[in-house]
């Protein structure tokens, strides 16, 4: 709840932010107060007042509230249950008058129900918890039956099982793969299958690698209204058990025939998996032998079906936004300049984990002049790694992305050390808590193909500079990386004159940083490798490519971004 009350107060610009819930079953009349978060944070008796006011009408309210005393801004949006009931509100209050635009008041809107969605999520997963309490007790109550209390611990162990193994699932792959191991041990089915709704279609998920589980007659995916035992279990959300053969070839079509024969089932159950917005697919699990699903274990597969839908639900949810990330984070990486006198080249490649984003970019771009306008082919180069593995870490990026280069232009004419401070001052002024380390570049032709180089390096790893005569120097001086909780002190800046034949590499961590290795040995090949393929004399993408190869994983960790710029041979 708080961190949705200090979401709610960064998206609408607003100093205070708080979730306000009425008591579940029980509302103030019978003496229960609502709760608010963040609790440690006084909430002013008007605000209050607004608050109920949303309860009371149940609807948003937004309030600009000119000329009271005192003067102040709400805004406020209920939270809804899974049956339209009332759970609360969220809402911003600002210490002075002003009027609330249309996107702020959709941005609440969405929040809210981002907030609401996630409070039916944990009051689902709290009657799960009940009713795995429940299922214990049932099986400690059981201990004068010993072989009837063994199946019934079983089971037991099962959910429990299930409810640690599946809280933590990163993606679908995931999930696949621990309903898998779940079941095999204790059920043993012969046949496990997830088949996911996804625009009016059923899909299956790919199988663990490894299964020997034959696939003929069953389709990749099949429409919604098709005569499939799965897809009557997700039309009809209910549990849908074949006993024997009989039943599929006089309840069911051809292919569902075809597909029960080819994977040698006796008896299949299709679990609807039940989301908080619908059912999300089906759980089907298949006997070779005759198969008793009683009571009890119907009890325990609804449960297991449970567990799995929250886990494909928190995977759908996260492969949403990590692809959302993602896409932001690769349209941050520029289309290089073409720029007379350079070659440059560029290469970017993401993390191994499919839920893993990161906040390294490289850019280029155009300096302008001392009088503001262009500087005859004068070039800014940057590359950067913002610390974390996640979608902050992807949107801090872009926005010191943004924020580095407009200081460029605010500064024309000076080097890149100023750019790096003003940076820096930022920052510290709009409270952006931006970490991580930065090196920036100023390029500037100088007369005989030469090139001036002035860099400035916020703690980043050394760039490399092959030169004309096949050595390759470490430009390693660098000042203290970018954190809130450091010094904002001036920034240093060192020079270099590139002489054509010249090759320049700008790279991060991920390309020499591995667990178990040293990173200076990494650095050391990275610098004889380097020096080998200039004096091959590759195309840049090919140089970086190689590079890439030779010195980073295959299944990395983090991140890499490589970029080169070279200065074409008189």
């Amino acid at each position: 709840m708080n961190r949705f009350a200090r979401l709610a107060a960064r998206l609408l610009a607003a100093p205070q932010g708080l979730v306000w819930l009425v008591p579940s079953g029980a509302g103030e009349s019978a003496g229960a107060a609502p709760e608010c978060w963040p609790a440690e944070a006084p909430v002013a008796p008007d605000v209050l007042e607004c608050c109920r006011r949303v309860a009371e009408l149940g609807r948003p309210l937004f309030l600009g509230l000119a000329g009271s005393e005192p003067e102040f801004a709400f805004a406020g949006v209920p939270l809804a249950g899974s049956s339209g009931e009332l759970l609360g509100l969220l809402a911003v209050v600002d210490h002075e008058a002003r009027s609330w635009n249309a996107d702020e008041v959709r941005d609440l809107s969405d929040l809210a129900a981002a907030c609401s969605a996630q409070i039916r999520m944990r009051e689902r997963t709290e009657t799960v918890r009940r009713s795995q309490v429940a299922a214990q007790e049932a099986a400690e109550a059981a201990e004068g039956a010993a072989a009837r209390m063994h199946t019934l611990l079983d089971r037991s162990q099962l959910l429990l099982r299930a409810a640690e193994d599946l809280a933590d699932t990163s993606g679908l792959d995931d999930v696949r793969r621990r309903v898998s191991d779940l079941v095999s041990g204790d059920l043993e089915p012969s046949y496990i299958g997830l088949v996911l709704l996804s625009r009016g279609a059923l899909h299956r998920i790919a199988d663990p690698i490894g299964s020997a589980q034959p696939f003929e007659t069953v389709p990749e995916s099949y429409a919604l209204d098709s005569n499939w035992p799965s897809a009557r279990a997700v039309r009809e959300n209910r549990v849908v058990v074949v006993d024997d053969r009989s039943e599929i070839t006089s309840g069911y079509g051809p292919e569902a025939i075809a597909g029960f024969d080819s994977l040698g089932l006796r008896t299949a159950v299709c679990l609807p998996l039940r989301g908080t917005r619908g059912v999300l697919g089906t759980l089907v699990l298949g006997w070779a032998d005759p198969y008793a699903i009683d009571t009890a274990a119907r009890a325990v597969l609804t449960t297991l079906a449970g567990y799995t839908a929250q886990a494909v639900e928190r995977a759908l949810h996260l492969d949403d936004r990590v692809g959302v990330a993602r896409q932001l984070q690769e349209a941050m990486l520029t289309d290089l300049p073409s720029v007379p006198g350079l070659e440059l080249a560029a290469l970017y490649r993401p993390a191994a984990r499919d839920d893993m984003v990161g906040g390294d970019w490289y850019d280029a771009y155009p300096l302008p002049g001392a009088d503001g306008t262009g500087d005859m082919g004068a070039l800014a180069v940057t590359v950067g790694d913002i610390t974390g593995h996640d979608t902050r870490a992807a949107s801090l990026m872009g926005q010191v992305r943004s924020m580095l280069r407009q200081a460029d232009h605010d500064h024309p004419g000076e080097g890149p050390e100023k750019a790096l401070s003003a940076l820096e001052l930022s920052c510290r002024r709009l409270d952006l808590p931006a970490s991580g380390t930065v090196l920036h570049v100023h390029l500037r032709p100088a007369p005989g193909g030469r090139w001036h180089m002035k860099w400035s390096n916020a703690g980043h790893v050394p760039p490399l500079l092959a030169t004309p005569d096949g050595a390759v120097d470490h430009l390693a001086p660098h000042d203290l990386l970018l954190h809130p909780a450091l010094p904002c002190g001036p920034r240093t800046c060192d020079s270099r004159v590139l002489d054509p034949g010249s090759t320049l590499l700008l790279y991060t961590d991920g390309l020499v940083e591995q667990r178990g290795r040293d990173i200076e040995e990494n650095i050391d090949r990275l610098v004889r490798r380097l020096a080998t393929a200039t004096s091959q004399e590759l195309p840049l993408e090919t140089l970086l490519r190689s590079l890439l190869d030779t010195v980073g994983t295959t299944e990395p960790e983090d991140d890499t971004v490589l970029l080169a710029l070279r200065i074409p041979a008189v």
